[in-house]
């Protein structure tokens, strides 16, 4: 897999809503990656959304843009080690972040997020933005 840097949903939801800091981040940046797993929150915030037709479009829009990676066998494998370590030490994060952590630490890429409790990832690559 081509790529630095793995967004997560809230480093994505910034660049759509135009924070300055990330938009120059990412422009400076190569190697941007966005997890299906992400995409799929971002859709379901957009369709709870109070403008779900204008949101969903705009995601949309920027999905073209985006290098978007998706889940496989290897990232379940990953998953079911990052989920157990984690439930072994009495810190479990929520689901769809164990499948971001995984799909970071399958291929490489640094996570970019501004959750704290990726740190109790073992083996994961972070940054804030």
């Amino acid at each position: 897999m081509n790529g630095k840097f793995l967004l997560d949903t809230n480093i994505v939801a910034a660049f759509l809503n135009g924070d300055a800091n990330v938009r120059k981040k990412a422009s400076e940046s190569e190697g941007i990656a966005v997890p299906v797993v992400a995409m799929a929150e971002l859709y379901f915030g957009a369709e709870h959304s109070r403008n779900a037709a204008a949101n969903i479009a705009r995601l949309d829009h920027y999905a073209d843009d985006f290098l978007i990676v998706d889940v496989d066998v290897g990232t379940a494998r990953e998953y079911g080690r990052i989920r157990n370590r984690l439930k072994t030490i009495g810190k479990p994060i929520p689901f769809n972040d164990v499948w971001i952590a995984a799909t970071a630490i399958q291929h490489g890429f640094i996570l970019v997020t501004r959750d704290a409790h990726f740190q109790h990832v073992q083996g994961i690559l972070l940054e804030a933005w």
